[in-house]
């Protein structure tokens, strides 16, 4: 990847999709791509080929990094609802903010806009809201508490086994918290 000195170090990119209810990871895989938008069509992919048992995912709930036009395309095509804000938006908005309802959407709105209004409404932010309390403490979980900070492994391979073992031990330890 690309580095801040204008040349390049061997470095990974963990993207992981995790259950609302349950904690755990649905999806997990690596990727040397500097830009977290091109990685929705191969978490996509992976969970159109989830087990029945496992259950239809019908929510994507992903950070402003993520937005594209074309990836809002791609999750509605594949019957997933998606919260992906545009930009980031500052943390605790004035409390009339966090009640009000956004000036109706004209009928040619454009894709990005549609998603803005989609996230300013009340229901929207409730949705979205649940991203802080998923997918962000199983990063922070596996890094402060688990201790896994970097990789040790290189290569693109080897580096997407050791994910593959992460990804796993948080599926333990959160299921063994789970039955308790």
């Amino acid at each position: 990847m690309p580095s801040s000195d204008k040349g390049f170090v061997q470095a990974y990119n963990g993207q992981a999709a995790v259950d609302v209810d349950t904690m755990c990871i649905v999806e997990a895989h690596i990727s040397q791509a500097t830009n977290d938008k091109q990685e929705i069509a191969t978490t996509l992919a992976s969970l159109n080929e989830l087990p029945e048992k496992v259950g239809k995912v019908d929510t994507m709930l992903a950070d402003a990094g993520y937005y594209s036009d074309a990836n809002v395309a791609s999750c509605e095509k594949s019957g997933i609802e998606p919260f992906i804000p545009p930009n980031r938006d500052k943390h605790n908005q004035p409390l009339a903010g966090r009640f009000s309802h956004p000036d109706p959407l004209p009928e040619d709105a454009e894709p990005i806009d549609k998603m803005r209004y989609k996230l300013a409404t009340v229901e929207g932010r409730k949705v979205y809201a649940q991203r802080k309390s998923t997918v962000e403490p199983v990063f922070g979980i596996i890094k402060h508490v688990l201790g896994f900070r970097q990789f040790f492994l290189r290569g693109l391979e080897a580096v997407s086994g050791e994910w593959t073992l992460v990804s796993i031990a948080w599926n333990l330890k959160r299921m063994f918290a789970l039955k308790s």
